[in-house]
């Protein structure tokens, strides 16, 4: 299950990734929104990091007109790794290094096919594990106030 979302700035891409999702026959529950309107990003950003984080979802795709907002919102949950990628290598090695959880894009700053190219890369790109682990184990640390 993927976890989807977006503001007015990211809804077409949102629209582009489901076409992708659906196509690949991969379930998605889609948080909103559900049209061009002006809508605020962050109750969307925690609906979906909210769901990701509770195990409803194996990942989640928020965006917005950069990513950033929806990245800021989306890391306030506790166990979430939501990062902002522009470009492909980030698309990936986010999930490689850094077991993201959440991938944020900008409609404003990637095309829909970008969108599409760095869902597929996201979804598909396994943890590495190993001295990386240790680096979340330490992220996790700062959320319960350790670090």
């Amino acid at each position: 299950m993927i976890a989807l979302g977006a503001d007015h700035g990211g809804f077409k891409l949102k629209e582009a990734i489901k076409k992708y999702l659906e196509a690949s026959r991969l379930e998605y529950r889609d948080f909103g929104t559900f049209d061009e309107k002006s809508v605020d990003y962050a109750p969307i950003g925690a609906k979906v990091a909210h769901f990701v984080a509770a195990g409803n979802a194996e990942k989640g795709i928020l965006c917005c007109g950069t990513g950033i907002g929806m990245s800021i919102a989306a890391n306030k949950v506790k166990g979430i790794r939501a990062a902002v990628c522009d470009n492909a290598y980030c698309a990936e090695i986010t999930r490689h290094h850094n077991n993201a959880n959440i991938l944020c894009l900008g409609g404003r700053v990637i095309n829909e096919e970008q969108a599409v190219q760095f869902t597929k890369l996201f979804l598909n790109t396994p943890f590495d594990g190993g001295r990386h682990q240790r680096r979340i184990d330490e992220i996790a640390a700062i959320e319960r106030g350790e670090l």
